[in-house]
């Protein structure tokens, strides 16, 4: 029963997700006015406007005017929806679930919005790294540490780790290939990624984002010529791995040292 409510809220939560990646980057309110086509702007009906089930029943198709749906409608309510099930099914109902479940909300918008315009909005990462260094004095369990103190340093820290890692990494590509190489945005979002993780996974995530991302960049280069593309998604990828592996890497990679 708590897997089916995690999966319903998660759902729920990607439907103004949907919302958030459409509305910010056209910097317009996401909370009025309520649903509309973006086609038509003709108000959407509660019963057209259920996640995940509406787009299937309605074909993809508007039930106004009969224009197409974007698929990353239904992409995003699946995928928000599987992710707060994963939590729940690794954390439980804690702090940690409840946290994580903030943090990959936040990482569904920005790689989504990174995907379409290749910017971040701060209302995401600034935003993010606001609410992660709260729940670090608030719950210190989420980052393994037992007083409020401690919990805000290693978050502190793994904000400054983060933001000042993809910070150098850009200034020397700036320096290598004379073009800017890492924009402001990343350096924000892995701010707030470590501000939800710690700078220990942190720096794993920091190592492990060029490992996916190398390998879209080199099909891309090939297939399309691409020089350039987004890095929010693999960063936000690699800490989705560093939440359900990291202490289980670190372990391997340190053994005896960590």
């Amino acid at each position: 029963m708590y897997k089916l409510i995690a999966f319903i809220s998660g759902s729920i939560v990607g439907s103004f997700l949907n919302v958030c990646v459409y509305r910010l980057p056209k910097g317009r309110s996401v909370i009025f006015p309520g649903s509309h086509c973006p086609n038509c702007t003709a108000a959407i009906h509660w019963y057209d406007n259920i996640p995940i089930f509406s787009y299937i029943f309605l074909g993809g198709k508007a039930r106004c005017c009969k224009a197409k749906i974007s698929l990353r409608y239904f992409i995003v309510e699946a995928l928000t929806a599987s992710a707060y099930l994963v939590l729940f099914i690794f954390f439980g109902m804690t702090p940690k679930f409840f946290a994580y479940a903030v943090m990959a909300s936040g990482l569904i918008v920005a790689t989504f919005v990174d995907f379409e315009i290749q910017e971040i909005p701060d209302e995401v990462s600034v935003g993010g790294l606001a609410v992660g260094l709260i729940l670090s004095i608030a719950f210190p369990s989420i980052l393994n540490e037992t007083t409020r103190l401690n919990g805000f340093l290693n978050s502190f820290l793994g904000a400054l780790a983060g933001g000042g890692m993809i910070y150098a990494m850009g200034m020397l590509g700036e320096l290598a290939f004379k073009k800017e190489a890492m924009g402001g945005g990343d350096v924000k979002l892995l701010a707030m990624i470590g501000a939800f993780i710690g700078w220990k996974l942190t720096v794993l995530t920091f190592f492990l984002a060029p490992v996916f991302g190398s390998v879209v960049g080199v099909i891309l280069k090939i297939r399309h010529g691409k020089d350039v593309i987004p890095y929010g998604p693999y960063l936000s990828l690699a800490a989705v791995c560093s939440i359900f592996f990291g202490e289980r890497l670190l372990r391997i990679l340190f053994y005896g040292f960590y």
